[in-house]
């Protein structure tokens, strides 16, 4: 029975024929597609749940209100140079040689003090012809003065005898006449005295010129001249004369110049505190206070030179040394403002150049938020912004390249 059974059912077997090879590899070809396919959706699916999906982590900080120290705020900040109000290359009033210089750089001198000598010859020499002048002109003087003492005797005797008839009336009248004329010359010769005498004091000025004294108390700072150079001055041409012998500056009299632009000059009062950093001494601040805003600008450069009193002198600052200066809130002014106006302070990391605009990014339910603010001045590691940003929002600081306005962020205090 069961022989019977097999060969029934291979009677009711059908035989496929084998396909053919160019089918079974095109059917391969097929699976593999949709392989690469599946992969790639996949990929996309995977990057799409990432960038979209997915917080990225960020640093907040929140705004701090400004208190009561906002007037102590920096509203510009400014570089520029120490400079002397007096300063002086001393030089002789006369051409001459020098037979002495008696100063080197550093030295501390007064007013008044002897700075260098001329060769003076000449000029003594003038001053004794003067002088001998003088002699002269006073014994001519002298003896006019005793010629009409003797003519007025000489007319009163004349006088008396004229009354008795002893002589002529003439007489009388040339006697008087010789007294006139006596009177002149005296009164001439009284005047070439006082020329002689004034010859005498030109001669005392020109060998006074021939010693150079210091102008005014203070450190010479350059010594341009030696022992037997010629100075003048005046230029003479060819580098064979001096103009001076040296330089002079009182350190009483520095102070600070900066070029603000003319566009945040609005920001400078006369009187405004300043803080002074030089740049030789970084963490030396400096009291400081504005003098007066020169009233011109530089059209070259769209600036407006400001001039900065020093409240403390040190010997430490010195000429056309650096400065960062920081021109502060004014304390009376900042009292009578709002204190809305004064703004909020956040870290100056929180601060980003999107071109001329300044940006910062605050956290907003979950989500990075775009705002364009208004700067203010410096204090420490925070910037003061006065308009953007509220008291009590969440900034983010050091905000990564990635992060885009309305992107999810997971927030982290900093």
């Amino acid at each position: 029975m069961e022989t019977d059974k097999k060969a029934l059912l291979g009677q009711l077997r059908i035989d496929r024929p084998a396909p053919p090879a160019g089918a079974v590899a095109g059917r391969r070809s097929w699976i593999v597609a949709i392989a690469v396919v599946s992969a790639a959706l996949v990929a996309a699916g995977t990057w799409f749940a990432l960038s979209h999906g997915q917080a990225l982590p960020v640093h907040t900080a929140m705004a701090q209100a400004m208190g009561g120290g906002a007037a102590n705020a920096s509203v510009l900040d400014a570089t520029g140079y120490v400079t002397a109000r007096r300063e002086a290359t001393v030089s002789a009033q006369i051409t001459g040689t020098l037979t002495a210089v008696l100063i080197e750089e550093g030295d501390h001198v007064k007013e008044g003090q002897v700075l260098g000598r001329l060769d003076d010859t000449a000029q003594r020499a003038a001053l004794a012809q003067a002088e001998a002048q003088l002699h002269s002109a006073q014994a001519l003087r002298q003896q006019s003065e005793a010629q009409l003492a003797q003519d007025e005797r000489d007319v009163k005797r004349d006088e008396d005898l004229v009354v008795r008839k002893l002589v002529s009336q003439q007489a009388v009248e040339q006697a008087r006449t010789l007294v006139d004329t006596q009177r002149a010359q005296m009164l001439s010769q009284r005047r070439l005295v006082d020329l002689a005498s004034a010859n005498v004091r030109a001669a005392q000025v020109q060998l006074g010129y021939c010693t150079v004294r210091a102008p005014f108390t203070g450190v010479v700072i350059a010594k341009a001249a030696q022992v037997g150079e010629i100075v003048s001055p005046l230029s003479a041409g060819g580098g064979f004369t001096r103009t001076g012998i040296g330089t002079l500056v009182d350190m009483n009299s520095l102070e600070i110049e900066v070029d603000v632009n003319e566009a945040y000059i609005n920001r400078v009062q006369p009187g405004q505190p300043v803080h002074s950093v030089l740049n030789a001494y970084p963490d030396w601040e400096i009291p400081s206070h504005v003098i007066a805003i020169i009233p011109t600008a530089d059209r070259s450069k769209a600036t407006v030179k400001v001039r900065i009193g020093l409240d403390s002198k040190d010997p430490r600052i010195l000429p056309d040394m650096g400065v960062r200066v920081s021109f502060l809130e004014d304390r009376t002014s900042a009292s009578s403002e709002p204190r809305a106006a004064r703004g909020v302070l956040v870290p100056s990391g929180a601060l980003r150049k999107d071109g001329e605009q300044d940006v910062v990014y605050v956290v907003k339910d979950r989500k990075a938020q775009r705002r364009s603010v208004t700067v203010g001045g410096t204090i420490g590691e925070t910037r003061q912004i006065l308009a953007g940003v509220s008291a009590g929002e969440a900034v983010i600081v050091d905000p990564p390249a990635t992060l885009k306005d309305g992107g999810a962020v997971t927030e982290g205090a900093s």
